[in-house]
């Protein structure tokens, strides 16, 4: 009943939302730290500049900054065998376009994966997390400049050569789809608004989707530029893509809305998954551009850059699923960057998101018959209001959801899917990116710090915490068999 031999189980956390000291030791700033706090009814906002007057949740975070021994020293207890971290780039490259890096930066990261290391950990390490330098965001317009591929390989090269012995397992992009899906014009592209503004707003205009989608072609290119540099580095990395999991389901038989689905599903997954798998775009993507008036500038030798640095290994964040049709006059869901029609068959966490352990399964099985490399789970888990009670966190919910998912997991690999591993979301509490606030928590670990930055910052084992420890040290089975 147990998974395979040396399945890979930790947890996922990034730089943006849990590192903190966003101004020490020589660290510039990101666009990630323009980010104000919100909460579910409170959208956060990009501010141009820095208000004295606002809260900024990435500048304090959860401070890992300073409590990695500690963090570590929790996630070992777990029996974690990898921890999915990312790298704040303008902590090593301030401003972006320096030749050099910033020595007190790559020697934080690297006393963070020695710190693994004696503890037995596999880091898996995203390279860029929503977390652009701010100085070549603003100075060149974003990733829609070609002019950052060449930044962003720097800023591997340095990665590449100076944790050549500690790492093995990287991630190019985090969610990369988002900005095929309508998402992440300012936190992924670094597409920067000329006046402050709502954090997921977006110009809906065709020179604004021309100009995402330009940079989300440029991101293809530095991905396939990194993944060759990489394996010419060092033979033995391993690289992914990461994807937004979005699971649309036709919400009636209508063979319309069959059809709608299909074609979002392809859109919001193949899209991004088959040029980095493959190296080339998928077929329906040129229909696609020529209806919705998308212009691409592509340099001669981009297609053959994009084949020779197809990934390793297909990961992705999987939280929930959707519904989608025809008809316009349905009630609506949210979730992770994504929008659909409400399920009635599925419940709903907190913040709305449906809950769907039997869409991981199905999601699984579509991406791992199309691509044939190893899957890798890199995101997923529940978001909730925990609340403590006789002094504990009886987070049973929390337990409740991932028992059913890696349930699906299981059948899944059964099915025959190649999965390597599985590291859910916030591991230990963070800020969450939707809403920029604390409350919405989905670690194993407390931190005492609240959505007005009141708190301590004491860490606090959950209920959840023993249980997950029981599920790696019998590698699964704990949650197969209850």
């Amino acid at each position: 009943m147990s998974f395979p031999k040396g399945f890979l189980w930790g947890g996922a956390t990034a730089a943006n939302q849990c590192e903190g000291a966003w101004n020490l030791d020589g660290r510039g700033e990101s666009v990630a730290d323009h980010f104000t706090k919100g909460d579910r009814q409170t959208p956060r906002y990009f501010t141009r500049e820095i208000d004295k007057n606002k809260c900024y949740p990435s500048h304090e975070a959860i401070d890992f900054y300073h409590h990695y021994k500690e963090d570590i020293g929790l996630f070992a207890e777990m029996g974690f065998n990898i921890y999915r971290m990312s790298i704040s780039w303008s902590r090593l490259f301030p401003n972006g376009d320096e030749e050099a890096p910033n020595p007190q930066g790559v020697l934080f990261y690297k006393k963070v994966f020695m710190e693994l290391k004696e503890k037995n950990i596999e880091p898996l390490v995203t390279i860029s997390h929503y977390d652009i330098p701010y100085g070549i965001a603003r100075k060149y317009g974003g990733w829609k400049n070609r002019e950052f591929i060449d930044f962003y390989l720097n800023y591997c090269k340095t990665l590449f050569t100076e944790y050549r012995s500690l790492v093995k397992y990287w991630l190019t992009f985090n969610e990369i789809n988002v900005l095929a899906n309508g998402y992440g014009d300012i936190m992924a592209a670094g597409m920067l608004p000329k006046a402050d503004c709502p954090m997921f707003y977006t110009e809906e205009s065709p020179e604004t989707k021309s100009n995402r989608f330009q940079a989300l072609h440029h991101q293809f290119i530095a991905s396939a530029k990194a993944v060759a540099l990489g394996h010419e580095i060092e033979p033995d990395y391993k690289f992914g893509c990461m994807i937004a999991a979005n699971l649309p389901y036709g919400y009636t038989c209508n063979p319309d809305d069959q059809l709608f689905a299909q074609r979002e599903f392809n859109l919001k997954n193949y899209f991004c998954g088959d040029v980095l798998c493959r190296g080339e775009y998928t077929p329906m993507a040129r229909r696609y551009s020529e209806e919705e008036n998308i212009s691409i500038m592509m340099e001669e030798g981009d297609g053959e850059i994009l084949r020779k640095g197809a990934v390793d290994f297909y990961s992705f964040s999987y939280y929930m699923s959707s519904c989608v049709s025809a008809d316009t006059g349905l009630e609506g869901s949210t979730g992770n960057m994504t929008e659909g029609i409400k399920n009635p068959y599925l419940e709903t966490s907190d913040w709305g998101w449906q809950i769907d352990p039997k869409g991981l399964r199905y999601y699984l099985n579509e991406v791992y018959g199309r691509y044939h490399i190893p899957v890798m789970i890199v995101e997923n888990g529940l978001g909730a209001d925990d609340v403590w009670e006789n002094g504990e966190i009886c987070d049973t919910y929390r337990i409740a959801y991932m028992k059913s998912h890696i349930e699906q997991m299981h059948e899944a690999i059964k099915d025959g899917v190649e999965l390597l591993g599985y590291t859910p979301w916030g591991c230990i509490d963070l800020v969450s990116l939707s809403t920029g606030e604390m409350k919405k928590r989905y670690g194993f670990i407390y931190v005492d710090k609240d959505n007005d930055g009141s708190g301590d910052l004491k860490r606090y084992k959950k209920k959840s915490f023993d249980w997950y420890k029981e599920v790696i040290a019998s590698n699964g089975e704990k949650a197969l068999g209850e």
